[in-house]
C-alpha cells in the first residue's frame, strides 16, 4: 500500500468482510464515525482504518495468512490486521463521555446513547493497557455531558492522576474553555487538539450552531504559545460543502497560528440522514489537500510526524503529509 492507495481507501472507508476474521472488533465512541464496526489494516508501512460493512465496494478476505483487499476483482492492497490497546494500536485513547450536548449535524454521538465514564473506569483502562507493555502514549479526548468547563476539569483532574503514574506522553482533546490551555499544560498534558470541524464560516455555522469557530480559533492560537511549537492540533473535516480553496484559505490560517490540520474524511452516519449533506472526499481530492497542506506546513516550520499521541501518529483515519507522502 502506498499514499495513492491508503488514499483510494480512505475515500471509500469501508470494507465488505467476515468479522470473525478480525481478532476483536472495536466500535469507536467519538466522532463521525462513531457507532460503527471498524479495524486497522497495515500495509507497507502505512495504516488505514476500515469500517466492516456488507454494501462496501471493497471485499477483504484471508489469503495465506494475510488480508486481501479487492475491488471489482481486482487486488488494492495486502497486508494485516493490527490490534488495538485503547482505540489505537500502541496507544491508551480514552473518551471520558461518549455524550454530546453540541448538536453537529455531521456527527451521530449527540444521537447515540453513550457512557460517560467514572474516574475508577478510565484509571482501570489505562492501567491494563500499561500493563500489556505496548502503551507508548496516553490520549484524552471527550464529548460534552453536561458543560465544557465540566470536561475540562474532569480531563484536568485525570491528567493530574496519570502524570503521577506513568512517563509516556499524554495528549488531550476537548472543546475549549476561557482557560483550558493553561490548566491542562500545568496538569501535565504534553500535546493540545481543539477541533475547528471545518474552517469554512458559512457551512460552520450550519452544522455546528452550538460551537463558536472565532471562540477555538482564539483557544488554538493560545494553546500554541503555552503547550509550544508542533504541539497542537485539529480536525478538519473535508466533504462537507467547502470548495478546495476554501479548504486551502482554512489550511493556511491554522497553520499560520502554528496549528497542525488533520484533514479527515467527511462520514456519512444514517442517524444523520437528511440533516446534512456529505459528499466524501475522493482519493485524489484528499492526495491534493494533503499535498497543499504539507507545503504549508514545510513553508512556516512545522512537522505532522513529531507528534505522539492522538490522531497524528496513529495516521489509521487520515494521510499524515510527512509520514504517508
Amino acid at each position: 500500500m502506498n499514499a495513492e492507495t491508503k488514499a483510494q481507501l480512505i475515500s471509500i472507508g469501508s470494507v465488505n468482510m467476515d468479522p470473525s476474521l478480525i481478532h476483536r472488533l472495536t466500535i469507536p465512541t467519538a466522532g463521525p464515525g462513531a457507532g460503527n464496526l471498524a479495524f486497522f489494516f497495515n500495509s507497507g508501512g502505512h495504516r488505514v482504518r476500515l469500517a466492516v460493512k456488507s454494501g462496501s465496494p471493497l471485499l477483504a478476505e484471508m489469503e495465506n495468512g494475510e488480508l486481501v483487499i479487492r475491488k471489482e476483482d481486482i487486488e488494492i492492497a495486502r497486508g494485516g490486521i493490527e490490534d488495538e490497546l485503547i482505540h489505537c494500536p500502541d496507544q491508551a485513547f480514552v473518551t471520558m463521555c461518549e455524550k454530546c450536548i453540541f448538536d453537529c449535524t455531521f456527527c451521530p454521538v449527540p444521537k447515540l446513547s453513550g457512557k460517560v465514564k467514572s474516574m475508577e473506569q478510565m484509571l482501570k483502562m489505562i492501567s491494563d493497557a500499561h500493563l500489556s507493555g505496548k502503551m507508548k502514549a496516553i490520549s484524552i479526548t471527550s464529548g460534552v455531558e453536561e458543560s465544557p468547563e465540566h470536561e475540562v476539569t474532569r480531563a484536568e483532574e485525570l491528567i493530574y492522576m496519570l502524570r503521577e503514574r506513568y512517563n509516556v506522553p499524554i495528549g488531550v482533546s476537548v472543546y475549549p474553555t476561557e482557560d483550558s490551555s493553561r490548566r491542562l499544560k500545568v496538569a501535565g498534558a504534553d500535546e493540545l487538539k481543539y477541533n475547528v470541524e471545518t474552517m469554512d464560516r458559512e457551512i460552520h455555522l450550519r452544522v455546528c450552531p452550538d460551537q463558536k469557530l472565532e471562540h477555538v480559533l482564539n483557544a488554538l492560537k493560545e494553546g500554541v504559545e503555552i503547550f509550544g511549537k508542533n504541539t497542537v492540533c485539529s480536525n478538519f473535516i473535508i466533504g462537507l460543502g467547502e470548495t478546495d480553496r476554501s479548504a486551502e484559505r482554512g489550511i493556511e490560517e491554522l497553520v499560520s497560528i502554528g496549528v497542525v490540520p488533520i484533514l479527515r474524511a467527511a462520514a456519512k452516519h444514517p442517524l444523520r440522514e437528511g440533516e446534512v449533506i456529505i459528499e466524501r472526499p475522493s482519493a485524489q481530492r484528499l492526495l491534493h489537500l494533503n499535498h497543499y497542506l504539507r507545503q504549508k506546513l514545510d513553508e512556516y516550520g512545522l512537522r505532522a510526524d513529531t507528534f505522539e499521541t492522538m490522531c497524528l501518529p496513529c495516521t489509521g483515519c487520515d494521510i499524515n503529509p510527512h509520514i504517508d507522502l
